[in-house]
């Protein structure tokens, strides 16, 4: 058995999260057959998150109490995007590219997909500046 049969057999547990992960997925009522998966995201997209987490104006941070709160609403996010991704793009086919021309094609649309869902979700905060209803939501998901 190869390492990635190995690591995919041994199953997250939410206790394993960090957690503001874990109040996320306890939110948003994630199944936890999606809890490996979810923590492989968490854990790959750190650095971009990051960034984008780092340029935020002060006034869109502080909509949540820190970083990690961000990171895993957007973990979530591409987790599930990701995952309808992979669903609706299974069996595409392309008749003019191979096999591999039509796998590197879905691997650039999925992480422009991923991208996108760090953009959205930051310009989510900035917008929450000026909804204090969109504020209330944010913050509601970590404080119960």
């Amino acid at each position: 058995m190869n390492k990635m049969s190995e690591q995919q057999i041994e199953a997250v547990k939410l206790e394993d999260m960090s957690a503001e992960l874990q109040q996320v997925i306890k939110y948003e009522q994630v199944p936890a057959e999606l809890f490996t998966m979810l923590a492989s995201v968490h854990e790959a997209s750190e650095d971009v998150v990051r960034q984008t987490w780092d340029s935020l104006p002060a006034s869109a941070q502080n909509i949540l109490d820190n970083f990690e709160q961000f990171h895993a609403l957007v973990s979530l996010s591409q987790s599930y995007a990701g995952l309808d991704f992979m669903q609706e793009t299974q069996d595409m086919k392309f008749d003019d590219l191979t096999e591999e021309q039509t796998a590197d094609y879905k691997a650039g649309l999925l992480d422009k997909l991923l991208h996108n869902c760090v953009k959205d979700l930051a310009k989510q905060l900035k917008q929450a500046r000026l909804k204090p209803a969109m504020k209330r939501e944010f913050r509601e998901i970590f404080t119960k």
